[in-house]
């Protein structure tokens, strides 16, 4: 820890990065009962904190080894740190990209001069391929987060933060993709304030470092969501982990509505609009105070800091994170309501749901004898509220399904309800991630069997890497085998809901 806290001292980031507003956020801190303070790392050049330790790492380099080329991964944050970092000291870099990576990421590398390579789908392609031109032209690799002179240059923001409020700070909230911001931060905190509580915040559905805890090494998680691209690793960094275990004061998990909410909050108080990743911890920071973090301290004397990381957003994205705020505020509640298939059946039903302000009716007729409905209710008082809601209308005599945390719901069902097929038999419901990548479709047609019928198709552009679709194929029973072996070699992520309860009360 000393080692580290001493190349973090010396580290050379200044150099190049910009010392960021500690600023209050106003709504935040009344809502929280606290002081909320933003670390903007989003007004860096590159609009990331990323810069810090690419430009120490490649600082720190002797001229004969740099001038041999310096190679790096990265989707984007990354990338372009190194990039810049490369231009400033007049060395080569050459960047590898997935082919997903969204053009404005690809365009924006290439303007701070390096090279970009397009190589696979994933990071971790790119990454293979980066090693791979490493040991060819025995370049130097530049880590993205599992080396000690980038942890350090990253731990520079910890610095800055006391620096910039040298009064008490009851808990800096830090964002977790690699570990090495948080490996940064946490030693010099530890070593300058140890009353101050670091807590890491990892997205839900893409927590390696939570992973690495339970298991006591780094290990590699099967899936990694890729909404907050800039988290989405595989596994922590081995050097990360070995500087945060036993030392982390509290871990938070959050998911895609919570870090939508969270970008509301950062835009609401700053006018900025924040990546996924860059709103991870103010995200973290709400489940945190919510759930009764440091319950000890009186409301008004507690401060609390979270590193607003990146800004790095695809426009596109935009309208995905507006409709996914209002359910991570818990502003928003999403039902399936069953009713009779009679006239007034559908009044009635907007007579015991009150005054309430209603936010989406879906309807359509279905059968003879009952119909189901998808609504969406503006909710004053979140969870409570939500649950009365229910309540009330199962009181009332409807079947009620509470499906706002459905993600096929969400993402798909809302805007699909009706969409029945008749004498369809043994279909099978799955959601894949597509690669934005020109022939994903046709690969996924083409290895097919031509005995099997599509029988819904849905997809929606969300400005990410991966695309969302949805996808029924009717499979005879007899070829369930191939069936798997066929998703296997498709190679796309998927999730089979064919016994997801919103599937089966709208399309099935």
């Amino acid at each position: 820890m000393q080692s580290i806290v001493e190349r973090i001292e010396c580290a050379r980031a200044h150099e190049i990065a910009r010392k960021t507003p500690l600023e209050q956020a106003q709504r935040l801190s009344e809502r929280l009962g606290a002081r909320v303070l933003l670390k903007r790392e989003d007004l860096q050049p590159v609009h990331s904190f990323k810069l810090r330790g690419a430009y120490n790492k490649i600082v720190s380099l002797s001229p004969e080894a740099a001038a041999r080329g310096l190679v790096a991964a990265s989707a984007g944050n990354h990338a372009q740190g190194v990039a810049l970092a490369a231009q400033k000291l007049g060395y080569q870099a050459t960047i590898l990209m997935p082919t997903t990576t969204p053009e404005i990421k690809v365009q924006a590398v290439r303007s701070l001069g390096a090279e970009v390579v397009l190589h696979g789908d994933t990071y971790d392609d790119a990454c293979d391929e980066a090693l791979r031109m490493v040991q060819e032209r025995g370049a130097i690799f530049i880590h993205a987060y599992d080396d000690v002179d980038v942890i350090a240059g990253q731990g520079t923001i910890a610095v800055e933060i006391l620096e910039q409020h040298p009064g008490p700070i009851d808990a800096i909230f830090v964002p977790v993709g690699g570990g090495g911001l948080l490996a940064g931060v946490l030693a010099y905190i530890k070593s300058a304030r140890p009353d101050t509580a670091v807590i890491a915040v990892e997205p839900s559905d893409a927590a390696c470092l939570h992973a690495a805890l339970e298991a006591g090494e780094p290990v590699p998680l099967d899936h990694v969501g890729i909404f907050a691209d800039g988290a989405a690793v595989r596994q922590v960094g081995t050097e990360p982990f070995r500087i945060v275990n036993g030392r982390l004061d509290g871990m938070v998990r959050v998911s895609v509505d919570e870090i939508c909410a969270a970008i509301q909050d950062l835009f609401e108080d700053t006018r900025s609009i924040a990546e996924p990743a860059g709103a991870l911890a103010v995200a973290g920071m709400k489940q945190w105070v919510q759930a009764g973090g440091h319950a000890d301290v009186p409301g008004a004397a507690r401060t609390l800091v979270a590193i607003q990381s990146g800004a790095n957003m695809n426009f596109h994205r935009l309208r995905y994170v507006s409709e996914r705020a209002e359910l991570g505020e818990e502003r928003e509640a999403i039902f399936a309501v069953t009713i009779p298939e009679q006239n007034g059946s559908f009044r009635r039903l907007c007579s015991a749901l009150g005054d309430r302000s209603v936010t989406e009716f879906n309807y359509r007729y279905a059968g003879d004898t009952e119909a189901h409905v998808f609504v969406g209710i503006e909710l004053r008082e979140g969870r409570a509220e939500r649950d009365t809601i229910a309540g009330e209308l199962r009181d009332a005599g409807y079947h009620v399904l509470d499906l706002t945390g459905n993600d096929l719901a969400v993402i798909h069902t809302r805007y699909m309800v009706g969409g029945r097929a008749s004498g369809v038999e043994r279909e099978r419901l799955l959601r894949f991630g597509f690669p934005e990548r020109p022939g994903a479709l046709r690969r996924f047609l083409e290895l097919m069997s031509p005995d099997w019928a599509i029988t819904l198709f849905h997809y929606r552009n969300h400005g990410a890497a991966l695309g969302r679709v949805l996808a029924g194929i009717a499979v005879p029973e007899a070829d369930y085998d191939a069936f798997e072996q066929y998703l296997e070699d498709l190679g796309y992520p998927y999730v089979d809901e064919t016994e997801n309860e919103a599937y089966r009360a709208f399309l099935r």
